[in-house]
């Protein structure tokens, strides 16, 4: 329980003075707030920060503990426990929320040229409707977007160059229909596996590769487990803030608020941490021992268009979604 007042109220009687001392108020609000990412992730560095403000700002009516690396169970069960109001909120990505497919759609293979392409898109009018359908199932999901990163591939055992390496590939991808069906088309053979068992699963070759940003790559430490980087930057991955929609109704409009603003604020300031970060964590893979090598992209967008994967993921979607994304988007076959 947080402390946020203590007061000692004394009376007297006839006969005697006798000290009352009123219990420990708790807070209105105790939070929990989980991920899948780790500890020192700026999704998770950044929340504490924000959650700081937020107690300060309301007073100690809001008090929030977060829970990292899937401690709260698997991505499926902190979305349920979400939905029950077993947990408050979540940072989670929209490619796991089975309740909105559209939500996945910021996980399409090669869409957006770079990351100030891809805020563009979910921070306009993108975003906007992915929110809105989350929103319509009810979860609320908080306007800015934390950034994951770009992916990439790596290896145990030989770099990707081309589409045609990933054949037959034994690669791990986290649960979400699109990261399966995009690595399908591509050939490979993905299994869905979860981050906090990731680690073991190269160790004992369940698997050979995975697909990660660099942050992670290095957080993780697969650098223990995996060989090569081969930068492949082929789908972005970003992460939302959802809150329960019955304990976001009962914190009324001021509270609301602040949460609003010191989240935003704090995804805003991870946002340039990762600039800084992705700058230093190819050195340091490097100094660990990774080979780093460059990918012909275009041999995996026409592998894609092969497969029928942008005409798929298109009805998939439905015209309103992909409209908004071909405001942003790279030319899709």
């Amino acid at each position: 329980m947080s402390l946020t007042r203590q007061s000692f109220v004394l009376g007297t009687a006839a006969f005697a003075s006798i000290a009352i001392i009123t219990p420990v108020r708790a807070a209105d609000f105790d939070v929990k707030f989980g991920s899948d990412l780790p500890q020192e992730h700026p999704v998770n560095v950044r929340s504490v920060e924000a959650f700081a403000r937020i107690a300060k700002a309301t007073n100690g009516r809001m008090q929030a503990k977060t829970f990292p690396a899937s401690v709260l169970g698997s991505d499926a069960s902190m979305i349920s426990q979400l939905r029950s109001g077993a947990v408050e909120m979540l940072a989670m990505p929209g490619a796991f929320l089975t309740f909105s497919p559209v939500a996945s759609i910021e996980n399409l293979a090669f869409a957006y040229k770079d990351r100030e392409t891809v805020f563009r898109a979910m921070d306009g009018d993108l975003g906007k409707l992915i929110r809105d359908d989350i929103g319509s199932k009810g979860v609320v999901c908080l306007d800015k977007i934390w950034e994951n990163g770009f992916r990439d591939i790596t290896t145990s055992n030989k770099p990707i160059r081309t589409a045609s390496d990933l054949a037959g590939l034994k690669i791990r991808v986290s649960p979400g229909k699109i990261r399966i069906d995009t690595f399908q088309s591509l050939g490979a053979s993905p299994t869905p596996i979860a981050l906090s068992e990731l680690y073991t699963a190269l160790q004992t070759h369940v698997v050979d590769a995975q697909e990660n940003p660099p942050i992670l790559i290095n957080q993780q430490k697969f650098f223990e487990v995996q060989k090569f980087v081969s930068l492949s930057e082929h789908i972005w991955s970003g992460y939302w803030t959802l809150v329960n929609q019955d304990v976001w109704k009962r914190m009324g409009p001021g509270i609301q608020a602040i949460v609003a603003r010191e989240m935003g604020a704090s995804t805003l300031a991870a946002r340039n941490d990762m600039i800084n970060l992705n700058a230093a964590v190819t050195d340091q893979l490097t100094r660990r021992g990774m080979k780093f090598n460059t990918v012909d992209k275009q041999s995996f967008k026409q592998k894609l268009s092969d497969a029928k994967y942008y005409d798929r993921w298109k009805t998939e979607f439905g015209t309103p979604a992909w409209t908004a994304l071909e405001k942003y988007a790279n030319k899709l076959a």
